[in-house]
């Protein structure tokens, strides 16, 4: 098993870029794809990103694409989340997820998840 902490939330205001990262602790020698979610209040929660083991393969959501990049270190366990360009619509807590099942983009099937880090958009 595999735990994960997020880091980086915060308020910023719209336009302005912020990083999120998330560490991976535990059963780390497994191959994880990760990901990237995100709920707002009274909202589901939907992908953002997620990324491959390799790194080779990623998939972003339509509202972040061009904005967003999602990237890893497998050699320190993290994951992170640049956001760029931001909008009050971004405001969410964001989640950590992982899982050892195959990286299939929107399609895949997460099992981990931290705790969430709040990000606030202000207009």
């Amino acid at each position: 098993q595999v735990q994960l902490v997020e880091s980086g939330g915060g308020l910023v205001q719209a336009g302005d870029s912020l990083r999120l990262s998330c560490a991976a602790s535990g059963r780390t020698s497994s191959s994880y794809v990760m990901g990237w979610f995100r709920q707002a209040p009274g909202k589901e929660r939907n992908v953002v990103a997620s990324i491959s083991w390799s790194g080779k393969s990623t998939y972003y959501a339509n509202s972040i694409k061009d904005r967003f990049t999602i990237s890893r270190d497998n050699a320190k366990n993290t994951v992170s989340l640049q956001m760029n360009s931001l909008k009050p619509e971004d405001t969410a807590v964001y989640y950590c997820a992982a899982t050892t099942r195959p990286f299939h983009g929107a399609a895949t099937r997460f099992d981990y998840w931290g705790q969430g880090t709040q990000v606030t958009v202000s207009s």
